[in-house]
């Protein structure tokens, strides 16, 4: 099969899909400069180590030829997973894991389900969302039949992420025949303007909250926080997996498993856009995060840490502090903290934003109850939402 797998005419407008970031347009990065996720550097990421069930295809859409936006698109193979996550053992969780198994094993995500937000397209000029609507969908039908031609039933199609203005939009194409639902809120702090300084973020807290930051920043005296070179990185490449293993095989639904270079690619790929933080103990690497500086927007990625450290120093409570912190004193809009850990991450200032996905399943029988499916398969968060400031 070529690189290149359609050109399919939709009025003026087209789209190509591409297996490889050497084939895409020269002019990609430019129309593509306004989410890093969707930019080279990032792409090349995902083609040197994407998950191992991972497959990913990039789109590019065109106006009478010319490139005016870009996507990405994912398959993943479920089967390949060794786990889902061992989190949660309950009798709802074996029957969900089952009906993944046998009936949703092979998902097709028209967008990036390795991170939160509405990072699946951008645009370098306004289109309106038929537009959007009628790409996304042509797209979908055509990443199918590749599949098909290859023996491989798609049985899940899933739109991911989209904010509200946006969902509503869609809803009124071919989206609105989609079932479409709403899982953990994306946790989003938005960082008051006026703050330059931590000390200024600090201030901010009611007494309670600021006792809360001091007693975390107690408890992690003697533990080292420095940002981690590419060198670096490799140096200590076997402990970073490890640490995030740990973590990710520990979430409640996990749908891949990042690749042991994940981010020694990622950190030689980008630079200084993404940034890795390690805190060692005695020398010892005993947590990690990482970020990515994407415009105006801190965007967190995945960390890792050792569980005795992290009960004993509030480990992962430092290191959304650190994070935010980072956002603050660099000029930072707002930081995406993402789905999972809600409550704490409400202590620390960010807000639940709700996103919407839109799901199709490929057998109509089955496609016909999604409402009633769905809910049931979803794991549920209950949660109390903090206040934080004075």
């Amino acid at each position: 099969m070529c690189e290149t797998i359609i050109f399919l005419p939709l009025e003026n407008i087209s789209f190509k899909i591409y297996k490889s970031t050497t084939e895409l347009p020269e002019n990609w990065d430019y129309v593509s400069h306004d989410n890093h996720f969707l930019q080279t550097p990032y792409l090349n990421v995902l083609e040197k180590s994407a998950p191992v069930n991972m497959e990913c295809f990039f789109i590019g859409i065109f106006e009478n030829n010319e490139l005016i936006g870009t996507s990405l698109a994912q398959y993943l193979d479920l089967n390949k997973l060794e786990s889902f996550g061992e989190r949660d053992n309950c009798f709802k969780t074996k029957i969900r894991n089952f009906v993944f198994r046998n009936f949703a094993s092979h998902v097709l995500f028209i967008g990036n389900n390795m991170i939160t937000g509405q990072n699946g397209y951008t645009f370098i000029k306004p289109i309106d969302f038929k537009h959007v609507s009628d790409v996304m969908m042509q797209c979908s039908k055509a990443l199918i039949q590749y599949f098909k031609e290859k023996k491989i039933t798609i049985h899940i199609v899933s739109f991911k992420d989209f904010y509200t203005e946006c969902s509503v939009e869609l809803k009124k194409y071919d989206f609105g025949a989609l079932y479409e639902f709403s899982a953990q809120p994306n946790m989003i702090f938005y960082l008051n303007k006026n703050w330059k300084t931590k000390e200024d973020y600090i201030q901010a807290f009611s007494k309670k909250y600021r006792d809360q930051y001091k007693r975390a920043h107690k408890k992690i005296e003697g533990i080292d926080v420095r940002e981690l070179s590419y060198d670096d990185v490799l140096k200590y490449e076997t402990n970073i997996y490890n640490l995030y293993y740990y973590v990710a095989k520990n979430a409640p639904f996990n749908t891949f498993f990042l690749d042991k270079h994940h981010f020694s690619t990622f950190k030689k790929q980008c630079g200084n856009r993404f940034r890795i933080c390690g805190y060692f103990l005695n020398e010892k690497l005993v947590g990690f995060h990482t970020i990515l500086l994407n415009g105006e927007t801190l965007e967190t990625y995945f960390l890792g840490y050792d569980e005795t450290i992290q009960k004993e120093s509030m480990l992962y409570l430092n290191m959304l502090y650190n994070m935010t912190e980072f956002g603050i004193e660099n000029g930072f809009k707002k930081i995406i903290f993402g789905r999972t850990a809600l409550e704490i991450k409400s202590s620390i200032g960010a807000e639940p934003v709700n996103m919407s996905g839109f799901i199709l399943h490929t057998n109509k029988w089955v496609n016909k109850f999604m409402d009633k499916i769905f809910p049931k398969l979803e794991p549920e968060v209950h949660w109390q939402q903090r206040h934080p400031f004075k």
